[in-house]
């Protein structure tokens, strides 16, 4: 009987020390933010893709084929999303010297920029790059058109306000010059706010 004690004894004192073990390493790992961007944080390397719409045009994504957006309150190389703001639209953001590139007929650079939390955001054509957390799978575009100031990153590099009128290299910030009935191949003109 003495010898079926010690045993119980040193099987529950494994039993207990790798519990102990388990907790304690779950403890350590970094909490997973409540929203959770679709890219994988920390990327030393990045490649963006494309994808074409038919009223859409063609524009950016990012991991797993999730829709990147621009924003037309953001300023070229500077973001003004952030708080509860960057919640809704997480940034796409990649470590400090990365290597980004993208599709072989994007006509604006890939870079980056840091953002006021001190994380590093890509940017297209100097406009930072984000993702809609109302997406849910590839090919969503939920973020479209939102309040005005929110589109898909097209590969044309006219981000925001482009119309059929405006170059690749116009300013988002600029006043529209074309309706909400703009071609199927644009983005919808937009209003700076």
């Amino acid at each position: 009987m003495r010898q079926k004690s010690r045993w119980i004894s040193v099987i529950g004192s494994t039993v207990g020390v790798a519990l102990v073990a388990a907790a304690c390493s779950s403890a350590a790992a970094t909490p997973t933010p409540a929203t959770v961007a679709p890219s994988p944080s920390a990327a030393a390397s990045l490649t963006l893709a494309e994808t074409n719409d038919p009223t859409l045009g063609t524009y950016l994504t990012g991991h797993t084929g999730m829709t990147l957006y621009v924003s037309t309150s953001d300023t070229p190389d500077a973001s003004a999303c952030t708080g509860t703001c960057a919640t809704t639209w997480p940034p796409l953001t990649v470590t400090a010297g990365a290597t980004i590139s993208g599709p072989s007929d994007a006509t604006g650079a890939f870079a980056t920029i840091t953002r006021s939390d001190g994380t590093i955001q890509v940017t297209y054509n100097h406009m930072p790059l984000y993702y809609n957390s109302g997406d849910s799978a590839a090919g969503n575009t939920t973020g479209q058109g939102l309040n005005g100031t929110w589109f898909v990153a097209p590969v044309s590099g006219s981000v925001g306000s482009a119309s059929p009128s405006t170059s690749p290299a116009a300013s988002p910030a600029a006043s529209p010059s074309a309706s909400p009935a703009a071609s199927p191949s644009t983005s919808p003109a937009a209003s700076a706010s």
